[in-house]
């Protein structure tokens, strides 16, 4: 064997920088289900049947395309559980004369196969991963001579080199971004009638991995009564079509709002108890639900952003929605993917604000009387996904205000998210969601009381919680904790001049007031 081209999880792409000057009489591809990538954080069963289903189904597209795949089942005999062991003997076994692989997006990863390949003295040879916009070469070059770093000003860099959303150099309708237009709330008349998502009946495949994620990590978090993600190429492609022309059109001035779960037919439930019923399209909203999609590289950001552009094009969607997808993508997906492979493996231990509290046991069961907290999680538990405002402004949140290890959330957000992968999780919640970075990637801690969750949701309608309380027994955990988290970190946040308003906010309270502030958010901690 020449050549033996390694294909992660992640990698699911029949077109990637690995496959270049492959010859099928030559080169062969290797693919390993292994037991550490789901249990070195505690993987929702979703996310473990996905990453397998779609694992499966790349395999078999590979061979119809006349490629030899040597590929490991977790439930083969002998599987040694880890990558590295099992790298190990199909080396042993093939001889390949070099290994190939596209550059990793998890830095423990492609570490391991690095240290595996020298330990056997075998050459492998790393090729940059194309599938992104911009390169981790050009990413160092536009970190290089900057005191500071922001998204908008890499986004705006992104747009002028694409050429996406552009008339020349100047932004189309004159702005580089309508982030102010894409900040509403649904009101009480909530968002009324939401196309539900395209749903992917699991086919034999998936069944199969459904039934084996069922035996083999029974005790994880999550079910898989509902599981219907995108497994394939064809699939995903269906669920881009289907956001575009249904949900598209309203996403831009919903994107940051929330809504309480309504019962509904198609109802899920966390662990084995009925503790909460979900209607779907309360859980997807105007979202897209192609991060994971994306994410295993089932679909190209490229042809993402074009659909987007397109529909704006044609008038079936508006400039400001249109303009707010494509940043999420073209902006801050590209940009966390920068920030993770310029600053790693440092970036991960990174704990500015000191912050040493566990994470509520509350987060593995939704068994909380926060409302919010309650629906966010159970939904995660019931589906394996939130969008990003749940995910930044409500668990995220509390976890900040609380004052949780940054490292632990960074291992929650791995496990319970069906779209986790790495790159991309770690530094949007190291960095964006705990501010454990200082500040490298985001411009200030996202903190908000209670009263942001009520603007933005009705999560609070059918709280005991008040939001406009900081003290007292009906005193909401977030209010309380915002106060407490202004004054612990008061001496920094004051050096910070988009948090300047917020620290002036603190003079109307009283010694007595804050000293009763701290009491309740320590008697909270306890």
């Amino acid at each position: 064997m020449r050549h033996l081209i390694l294909v992660l999880g992640d990698q699911l792409d029949a077109d990637s920088s690995a496959f270049d000057g492959f010859n099928p009489e030559q080169d062969a591809v290797w693919m390993a289900e292994v037991a550490e990538e789901s249990t070195h954080v505690w993987s929702h069963k979703a996310r473990i049947a996905l990453f397998l289903s779609a694992m499966r189904h790349f395999r078999d597209a590979m061979i119809a395309r006349g490629r030899t795949v040597h590929y490991r089942r977790l439930d083969d005999e002998g599987n040694a559980g880890t990558l590295a062991a099992e790298l190990a003997a199909a080396v042993e076994k093939l001889r390949p004369g070099k290994l190939i692989l596209t550059e990793a997006g998890d830095w423990r990863v492609q570490a391991s196969i690095e240290k595996t390949a020298s330990a056997l003295g075998v050459p492998v040879e790393i090729r940059s991963d194309r599938h992104f916009l911009c390169t981790r070469e050009a990413f160092a070059a536009h970190v290089s001579g900057r005191k500071q770093l922001r998204m908008e000003y890499f986004y705006r860099e992104m747009r002028r080199k694409t050429g996406v959303l552009m008339e020349g150099d100047r932004p189309i309708g004159g702005a580089w971004n309508y982030d102010a237009e894409n900040r509403g709330a649904f009101g009480s008349e909530g968002p009324g009638q939401v196309a539900e998502p395209v749903a992917f009946v699991p086919d034999a495949i998936t069944r199969e991995v459904i039934a084996l994620v069922e035996q083999r990590f029974a005790n994880h978090p999550g079910n898989l009564a509902g599981f219907d993600w995108p497994v394939t190429r064809d699939q995903a492609l269906a669920a881009l079509r289907d956001f575009v022309t249904h949900r598209l059109p309203h996403f831009g001035m919903y994107q940051d709002a929330m809504w309480r779960a309504r019962p509904g037919d198609r109802m899920l439930f966390s662990g084995d108890a009925p503790a909460a019923s979900f209607d779907r399209r309360d859980a997807y909203l105007f979202h897209s639900r192609l991060s994971a999609a994306l994410n295993l590289k089932w679909l190209d950001p490229r042809e993402v952003i074009a659909a987007a552009e397109a529909a704006w094009r044609d008038g079936r969607a508006p400039l400001a929605g249109v303009e707010g997808f494509i940043r999420q993508i073209l902006g801050w997906r590209e940009y966390v993917r920068g920030i993770y492979g310029h600053f790693m493996p440092g970036y991960r231990d990174l704990n500015a604000l000191d912050a040493v509290e566990p994470l509520p046991a509350f987060y593995w069961t939704g068994d909380t009387e926060m409302n919010c907290l309650s629906q966010v999680i159970r939904q995660t538990l019931a589906f394996g996904y939130a969008h990003h405002i749940q995910r930044l402004m409500v668990t995220g949140l509390y976890a900040l205000l609380l004052g949780v290890r940054p490292q632990a959330v960074h291992a929650w957000y791995l496990a319970v998210y069906v779209d986790a992968v790495e790159w991309v999780e770690l530094p949007n919640t190291i960095g964006m969601s705990q501010y454990g970075d200082g500040g490298l990637m985001a411009s200030k801690p996202y903190v908000a009381s209670g009263k942001y969750i009520q603007r933005m949701s009705n999560y609070c309608e059918r709280c005991r919680f008040d939001p406009s309380k900081s003290t007292g027994d009906d005193a909401c955990p977030f209010t309380t904790l915002y106060w407490d988290f202004l004054m612990r970190h008061e001496p920094l946040l004051a050096k910070n001049p988009r948090m300047a308003l917020q620290v002036r906010s603190m003079k109307r309270l009283g010694p007595a007031e804050r000293e009763a502030i701290r009491a309740q958010a320590a008697r909270w901690r306890a």
